[in-house]
């Protein structure tokens, strides 16, 4: 399976194809590195995105999971940048439990890219996040859209 590290402000991040699509974004170096025209789009789009110029991916993706996972990831998919979704609120709109939205949003694979960031506690609170440091890391993701709305980027 073809895999390319490259850095990021949040560290390094490894994207990985399969069957010309993208399938994992994982935190960290992988170990295997193999560039192709697919993988080199992702990383131009994804540091687009972290230097704030680019909100929206075009990348075919192909996250690996159950149906009811598969439509809450696509769910969060319609969340623009800049804003978010409560878990119950994602959980209403699909006939669910809050607490199965949060499942699926700590199995996604490809995050970012499928932005399971943007999924926030009922309350206001930040909720969890599987990637990077955690909250912490889910806390930059949202104030890095937030700036990039501010200035224009579209979200859409």
């Amino acid at each position: 399976m073809p895999q390319l590290s490259f850095l990021t402000p949040l560290g390094d991040i490894t994207v990985s194809e399969e069957a010309g699509a993208i399938i994992a974004l994982d935190w960290g170096r992988g170990r295997d590195q193999d560039e192709t025209p697919l993988l080199s789009v992702a990383r131009s789009q994804l540091q687009d995105y972290f230097d704030g110029s680019r909100m929206v991916f075009d990348l075919p993706l192909a996250p690996e999971g159950t149906a009811f996972r598969k439509r809450v990831w696509a769910t969060m998919c319609t969340i623009p940048a800049g804003e978010t979704r409560s878990y119950g609120a994602v959980a209403r709109k699909l006939g669910s439990a809050a607490r199965a939205v949060g499942g699926a949003c700590g199995a996604n694979p490809i995050p970012i890219l499928i932005p399971c960031h943007r999924i926030v506690g009922e309350q206001g609170g930040i909720g969890g996040y599987s990637g990077g440091e955690g909250p912490a890391t889910k806390r930059i993701l949202l104030a890095l859209e937030a700036a990039a709305v501010s200035k224009g980027v579209a979200s859409r």
